[in-house]
């Protein structure tokens, strides 16, 4: 018998004529792993926002390509997959604990700017209690997510996913059909190997590549309007090129967005430096 066939439940009392027919063998191309969606959602793209690191701004990235996505139109949702430090709500000004109309119809918070966002924040009593929970424990969370929360009907879910490459992406590339992710990383010297992990991981996964964007880009002088490399020149056109990678965005530094996000008011920003990104997202079939 094939090894794929050893796999069958039925395996110890079937033979190799009698597992052609039957609906338990998996079929090529078939994910075993994959999770169905919630029956009250409809979603048309799900799409990844990952990085080899921590600190490079990935729920910032995520959020400013939600609110681009909303302001043209697009029904989205973010999915905020960091469960250990989850920062969404936080920056929307979400405090409302989500509704549950039964144990699978878990209801998605409502941002100003009209994007649902399902977060752990969003279901604890207390945002600031540690969690303290092991990596398999948070991956079925983040699969509950996708599975008990009623998103609707949307065009596009943004997963703001955890650094690095363990439980927590393993499982949203395994479970949920991502159509492709973006890699976000920052003007410094570990920029190759950062990008170099996420996209490794996205290909062993089987997941497109969308682009890269580069965060804290550069810092705008607001006396003369000359772009500073407070972070060192940026390599990310070169790295990118040398992986044939897209470069889908360079996001400059500004103060005044770090402030709405700490006063719960990130749905009023908008910015260009995602403009590219957005465009390819929209570019999907």
């Amino acid at each position: 018998m094939a090894e794929k066939d050893q796999a069958c439940p039925s395996a110890s009392s079937c033979g190799q004529s009698s597992c052609e027919g039957c609906p338990s063998r998996q079929q090529p191309g078939e994910n075993p792993f994959r999770a169905d969606q919630n029956p009250y959602s409809d979603i048309r793209h799900v799409i990844g926002v990952v990085s080899g690191k921590g600190g490079v701004g990935k729920s910032f990235v995520t959020a400013s390509i939600a609110n681009a996505l909303a302001a043209s139109g697009a029904r989205v949702g973010i999915l905020d997959a960091d469960i250990t430090g989850p920062s969404i709500p936080k920056m929307y000004g979400l405090t409302k604990q989500a509704e549950a109309l039964a144990e699978d119809q878990i209801i998605p918070e409502l941002t100003e700017n009209g994007i649902k966002v399902m977060s752990l924040n969003l279901l604890v009593p207390d945002p600031e209690q540690a969690v303290v929970w092991r990596g398999p424990i948070i991956a079925g969370m983040v699969k509950q997510f996708w599975t008990d929360v009623v998103w609707g009907e949307l065009d596009y879910l943004l997963v703001d996913m955890p650094p690095g490459t363990g439980d927590v992406p393993l499982t949203v590339f395994q479970s949920l059909p991502v159509d492709g992710v973006f890699i976000v990383t920052s003007p410094q010297d570990l920029v190759r190997m950062i990008v170099a992990k996420a996209v490794n991981m996205a290909h062993l996964m089987q997941v497109p590549v969308l682009g890269v964007i580069e965060n804290y880009s550069y810092l705008v002088c607001p006396d003369c309007g000359k772009k500073i490399d407070i972070f060192g020149k940026s390599s990310i056109d070169q790295v990118a090129g040398d992986m044939q990678l897209q470069v889908a965005g360079k996001i400059p530094v500004d103060s005044s967005w770090a402030q709405k996000a700490d006063e719960g008011r990130f749905a009023e920003v908008s910015m260009e430096g995602i403009s590219r990104a957005v465009e390819l997202l929209r570019g999907l079939n």
